[in-house]
């Protein structure tokens, strides 16, 4: 299918840290019972700091939903509820959002349709490169029109795309003070939402103050709703183990911690939201040059590996190996991998595939020996090095000479993206909210012109794709695990353990959505 090319950097951040910015289901609820506290502060620990709070820049995407808004959003059960728009209706095709009457921005003007409709042009606009709006928006180009009189705003793609609604829909809407000075977005926000970002400081904190007379948020909620917080101060904390002190000792009210430092927060009577996660997905080198793009090695040495012991280093505990590329609560999410993933005989399977080895040489093929060269970084997840090792011994077993090599995420999205120099590359994400979020890194071409990074060429998965996408929203989910399927099969992508992370709070209650945001308008401060 037609779509556009993401630069390389948020590419990476996509596919090695893998941030996913689209809605679906799974979302969770924290809980606490003592009373609430109103016009409080509440202080909120972000891992990396935010140089442009632009909601469609690579990172202002990520703090989007304390300023702006977006056309629908999604519920905890994983439906679309109202956002801005108050009804809306779509095919593969075309998509119409019916706005609410009186939004406003946050510098008091009214928010008409054809201020939407050019929000959503502009982030649509290649020419204008806008990254963090393209993770967001349908990988097809659209043009988006306008009704002021009956405020409706409608969008046309030019070929089919199934999820228009949890696309277009949920692209955070920037008013047009904020279109008319875009470069004023980096330090400024101007939108819709229920917050107004009115302090920066590099590298933080950054505080946002509550708007008054807000009532449009999910569902319809408000900022009238006793114990919303009037400020929320953002403080960067890169470390996990850091943020975990931090709520121990009262220093910040909410952060998401994971990994071991997890244990150290039970019994303290935090308030906890869990994510899921998939924890070591493994993409396998299929260029021409690199031994991988024989799909009978690629099988067979999937086939060598203890998935389940695997998970359980990879989650530092009693793991559960992954059932999909993506994590629970995944729009189209299945139970896949059991049933899929190649299961035989691997030094059988290497002999047939033409592999020999003598004694306890090297496996070799037409005189050459097995190497391969295995990456990843302890900055994506602290145990994917020992994930990356019990694979290595696995394979070293069988004879293959295996480089293990632990990189810096610079490094290894280098190697990613513009080298190539590698075979495999074990990364942690919690996938993408919807399955066509996977396309581009399966199928199309390779860096400098695709996401395509690991070569993958499998033609059922793109005539299966191709299928998918004439299916309007969640119908077509039988034909996108089918799909998955076809991947696993070949063994193009390994995804290693099922993980969680928590969002915890001090004296907080609050509701995430798929990937651990927090929704801006559920927070609540308690004594």
């Amino acid at each position: 299918m037609p779509r556009r090319t993401l630069p390389v950097p948020l590419a990476a951040v996509v596919t090695a840290t893998a941030v996913a910015l689209t809605g679906c289901g799974g979302a969770t609820r924290s809980s606490t019972s003592t009373p609430l506290v109103d016009h409080g502060t509440v202080r909120i620990a972000e891992s990396s700091e935010t140089p442009s709070f632009n909601p469609y820049s690579t990172f202002g995407a990520a703090q989007a939903r304390y300023a702006y808004d977006s056309l629908v959003n999604i519920a905890p059960d994983g439906a679309v509820v109202s956002g801005l728009a108050s009804s809306w209706q779509a095919t593969t095709t075309t998509a119409t959002f019916t706005l609410r009457p009186g939004i406003t921005c946050s510098d008091g003007t009214p928010l008409t349709a054809s201020a939407v409709a050019r929000a959503l042009t502009y982030a649509g606009d290649p020419a204008n490169q806008l990254a963090g709006a393209q993770t967001v928006l349908p990988g097809v180009p659209f043009t988006a029109t306008a009704d002021d009189r009956a405020g409706t705003v409608s969008a046309t793609t030019t070929a089919p795309f199934p999820f228009l609604t949890r696309t277009l829909g949920l692209l955070p809407i920037v008013c047009p003070a904020g279109l008319d000075r875009p470069q004023s977005l980096d330090r400024a926000t101007q939108g819709t939402g229920p917050y107004v970002l009115t302090r920066y400081s590099p590298g933080g904190p950054y505080e946002f103050t509550v708007r008054e007379g807000y009532r449009w948020g999910p569902a319809g909620a408000g900022t009238a709703e006793p114990g919303l917080p009037a400020r929320i101060v953002l403080s960067v904390v890169p470390q996990a183990s850091t943020a975990a002190n931090l709520l121990l000792t009262g220093g910040i009210d909410i952060a998401s911690v994971n990994g071991p430092d997890r244990a150290r927060l039970t019994g303290h009577g935090l308030a906890a939201a869990d994510m899921a996660t998939v924890v070591g997905l493994t993409f396998f080198n299929q260029r021409p040059s690199r031994p991988l793009a024989d799909p009978a090695l690629r099988r067979a040495l999937v086939s060598a590996l203890d998935r389940q012991g695997l998970a359980n280093v990879a989650v530092g505990g009693t793991g559960r190996p992954a059932t999909d590329f993506g994590a629970e609560g995944a729009v189209c999410h299945a139970d896949l991998a059991a049933a899929d993933l190649p299961a035989q005989d691997a030094a059988e399977a290497l002999r047939a595939a033409g592999w020999t080895r003598v004694g306890d040489g090297p496996l070799t093929k037409d005189g050459h020996p097995l190497r391969l060269r295995l990456i990843t970084s302890p900055d994506i997840g602290s145990t994917l090095p020992s994930v990356a090792e019990l694979m290595a011994g696995y394979w070293t077993a069988l004879g293959a000479d295996v480089t293990q090599v632990t990189e810096s995420l610079p490094a290894l999205v280098n190697a990613m993206y513009q080298t190539g120099d590698f075979d495999i590359v074990v990364g942690s994400t919690p996938g993408f909210a919807l399955p066509v979020g996977f396309v581009p890194f399966f199928s199309g071409p390779t860096p400098a012109q695709g996401l395509n990074f690991a070569g993958v060429a499998n033609p059922e998965y793109d005539a299966l794709v191709a299928r998918a996408l004439q299916e309007p929203d969640t119908a077509g989910c039988a034909i996108w695990n089918q799909a998955s399927a076809a991947l696993l099969r070949s063994a193009d992508a390994l995804p290693i353990a099922d993980g969680r992370s928590t969002v915890y709070g001090r004296r907080t209650t609050f509701a995430t959505t798929f990937g651990g945001e927090l929704v801006p308008t559920s927070v609540r401060l308690h004594q």
